[in-house]
C-alpha cells in the first residue's frame, strides 16, 4: 500500500480545502493559494448537467430560466447536496492539476469544517472527497485551522482565542496544547448579514433586494459602530407594492440598524465563550488578544465592538479571508507532525 501511495503523491499535488458556505478556497502544497471561487453550482433541471462551477456559476445567479438552478451545496457550512459539492470537489481537484502530468490525480486532501457538526455530516464531508478523488482525507475544526492559519501558537500551554466568521458559521473557539478547550459555533454570520439588509429593504422600503445586491451593499458600507463620516450607496431592486424598478439611497446607519441583530448575536456567542474559559486561560487571552478571521470579520468597526464587549484587546488576523485554507496549507506541509490537531476519522474508509 505504501508503494501505492508514493505512486499516486508522485502524480498528485496534496491541497488544503476551506470548504466555505459562500466560497471555496484551495491551497496547494509548495504553491499557496490557487483557488478561490464561490461555492456555486448552476444545473440543468431537465438533463441533470451541470453547466458551471465557481465563479461562472455565481454570475448566474438570479439570471437563469426556470430549468437552469444555481445553487451552493453548502448551507450553515455543512454539505446539504452530497452529489453536486462531489462535483464541485471534483472540479476544483481536476483544476489544480491541469499544468503538468497528473492524468489521474489522486491527491491527499486537508479540509476544514465547522466544529459542531455531526459525525454524519463529517462523513459525509469524507464520501464526497474520496468521490471527488481524493486518496486520503484529513478533517481540521475550521477554527483550528484559522488559529494555525494566523500564525497563533496553538501547542503551546497557553490559551489562544479565535474568533472566525464565514459565510454560514460563527466559530469562537479557545485553542492549547493542540486542542480545542471551549468552543462555540453560531449558525450566524455573512449570509445571515445578507439576510438583515434584504429584510430591512423589504420592511422599511417596500422592495425586494437580491442576495448579491445585499452583499455588496454591506461590503460597501456595512459597519457595526458610527463611522467618522456618513457613506452611501444606491439600492435597487423590486417594488413590491408596484412590482416596477425601484431605487433608495441607503446610508451606513440604516445598514447598521439592519445588521445589529447578527452582530449582537456574534458579540454574545464570544462573550459566552470567555465566560465559560478557566480562568488560567483567561489571563493569557487577554495578554495576547482576540483573533478575528474570516470574511464576515472585515466588517467595519466590529473588532472594536467585540473589543469593547470582552474588555479583551481584539485584532484582525492578516488576510482574514485566507486564514483557515493557509492554516489546512501549513497542516499539510507537516502531517506527520501535527496530527493532534486533526479529527479521527469517522470511518476508515481510504481508496487505495
Amino acid at each position: 500500500m505504501r508503494v501505492m501511495d508514493k505512486i499516486f503523491g508522485a502524480f498528485s499535488q496534496d491541497v488544503g480545502i476551506d470548504l466555505g458556505t459562500a466560497n471555496t478556497l484551495v491551497y496547494v502544497n509548495g504553491k499557496g493559494i490557487v483557488i478561490n471561487e464561490p461555492s456555486v453550482v448552476a444545473i440543468n433541471k431537465r438533463t441533470g448537467e451541470v453547466l458551471a462551477i465557481g465563479k461562472d456559476a455565481q454570475r448566474m445567479v438570479g439570471k437563469t430560466p426556470a430549468h437552469i438552478v444555481a445553487i451552493r451545496p453548502l448551507k450553515d457550512g455543512v454539505i446539504s447536496d452530497f452529489e453536486v459539492t462531489e462535483q464541485m470537489l471534483r472540479y476544483f481537484i481536476q483544476k489544480v492539476h491541469q499544468e503538468g502530468l497528473h492524468l489521474l490525480p489522486r491527491p491527499r486532501i486537508v479540509i476544514g469544517i465547522p466544529s459542531s457538526v455531526t459525525e454524519v455530516e463529517r462523513r459525509a464531508v469524507e464520501e464526497a472527497s474520496l468521490r471527488a478523488g481524493a486518496r486520503n482525507v484529513f478533517l481540521i475544526e475550521e477554527s483550528m485551522a484559522a488559529a494555525i492559519g494566523s500564525r497563533m501558537p496553538v501547542h503551546e500551554a497557553a490559551g489562544n482565542m479565535v474568533v472566525d466568521i464565514g459565510g454560514g458559521t460563527t466559530e469562537v473557539a479557545v485553542i492549547s496544547l493542540g486542542g480545542i478547550v471551549v468552543s462555540k459555533t453560531l449558525r450566524v454570520a455573512g449570509d445571515e448579514m445578507n439576510d438583515n439588509i434584504i429584510h430591512y429593504a423589504r420592511d422599511n422600503f417596500n422592495m425586494l433586494v437580491g442576495e448579491r445586491t445585499a452583499e455588496d451593499v454591506k461590503i460597501r458600507i456595512g459597519s457595526a459602530v458610527e463611522m467618522d463620516q456618513i457613506l452611501e450607496t444606491p439600492l435597487r431592486g423590486r417594488d413590491l407594492v408596484t412590482g416596477l424598478p425601484k431605487e433608495v439611497i441607503l446610508s451606513d446607519g440604516q445598514v447598521r440598524e439592519a445588521l445589529q441583530r447578527s452582530v449582537t448575536g456574534i458579540v454574545d456567542a464570544i462573550k459566552t465563550t470567555v465566560e465559560e474559559t478557566p480562568p488560567e486561560l483567561i489571563s493569557d487571552i487577554i495578554e495576547q488578544g482576540i483573533m478575528m478571521a474570516g470574511g464576515g470579520s472585515l466588517l467595519r468597526g466590529l473588532d472594536q465592538v467585540v473589543s469593547q464587549a470582552t474588555r479583551i484587546p481584539t485584532r484582525l488576523a492578516d488576510d482574514p479571508l485566507t486564514s483557515v485554507v493557509r492554516g489546512t496549507g501549513f497542516v499539510l506541509e507537516d502531517l506527520e507532525a501535527v496530527q493532534e490537531v486533526l479529527l479521527p476519522s469517522v470511518h476508515d474508509v481510504q481508496l487505495k
